[in-house]
């Protein structure tokens, strides 16, 4: 029988002894987008996309009015923005916040003439809400300023600060052969701690046993983080690379934890106003372990 995943994610689903559990999951992943997927991305306005830049991999905040990213057909979305570099594959996770529903997109882009993108898609379907809190998209009426982008080489205490507080991040991957993905990831403040200024570790709780993003990381360690604050509208981005920790005595330290993933920072960009979307804080997601 032909699998949907590449070596990568068997490795890392024949590791983790959840085979049979991915396996059978496996029928969801299509290139086809079906009409729930169409009627979800009607009303969408935020999403975050992977793109790789020579080696390097980032996740961005992409924004826009309701339908910005639109399916025009059975295989192909476009996006009414314009995608921050000129990768041909790209991995789209559209999230809505206040629903905790998540639908991830990967395939192959085209840039158009008039700065819009069409995304053939190769894998369409929708992901668990576990681990996504809650929150409320308030008006975008306001100017918004002007955006600043700085660049760093370290995490700076500000940084430090922002990303041991924060409950929410992104992380893009990239697999050389079956392109780029990005995928959420939360838990309660502090499930993110900061080894030193080049480096983070975070846990892997459980999830749907898929293992996309560890799979791509098993054989391509080069990634991207995106942390959103998500009241100012300010982003923080990594690039680097990532690698997983399986032995217990490491997860241990992390309540929750199946796996831990370590991520060594190459390059750090800052965004000051990146959007004018801003959202208010509702609920922590059940599934939160507790710290």
């Amino acid at each position: 029988m032909e699998t949907p995943y590449h070596a990568g994610e068997l490795a890392v689903q024949n590791q983790a002894g959840v085979q049979a559990e991915a396996a059978n999951l496996g029928n969801i992943i299509g290139a086809v987008i079906k009409p729930a997927a169409k009627d979800f991305l009607q009303n969408q306005r935020f999403a975050i996309a992977a793109t790789v830049e020579s080696k390097s991999v980032w996740a961005s905040l992409l924004t826009g009015k309701p339908g910005f990213v639109q399916a025009i057909g059975d295989r192909t979305v476009r996006l009414q923005v314009t995608i921050p570099s000129e990768s041909l594959q790209i991995g789209l996770l559209v999230i809505d916040l206040s629903t905790r529903r998540r639908l991830r997109i990967n395939g192959r882009a085209t840039r158009k003439p008039d700065g819009s993108t069409d995304v053939e898609t190769r894998q369409v379907y929708f992901n668990c809400p576990k681990y996504i809190q809650r929150r409320h998209l308030v008006a975008d009426n306001r100017q918004l300023p002007n955006t600043s982008v700085q660049d760093f080489d370290s995490l700076s205490p500000k940084h430090q600060q922002w990303i041991t507080q924060t409950d929410t991040f992104f992380i893009a991957s990239m697999h050389p052969e079956s392109g780029a993905d990005v995928s959420h990831r939360g838990g309660y403040p502090g499930f993110v701690q900061v080894v030193n200024a080049k480096q983070l570790v975070f846990p892997d709780y459980a999830g749907n046993n898929m293992f996309n993003t560890l799979g791509n990381i098993a054989l391509n360690p080069n990634s991207g983080l995106l942390f959103v604050d998500f009241e100012c509208g300010n982003t923080l981005q990594f690039t680097g690379t990532a690698s997983i920790i399986w032995e217990s005595e490491r997860t241990q330290q992390f309540s929750g934890a199946e796996r831990l993933i370590e991520f060594q920072i190459e390059r750090i960009r800052e965004t000051v106003n990146a959007t004018n979307l801003r959202w208010h804080f509702s609920e922590y997601s059940p599934f939160n372990p507790v710290l």
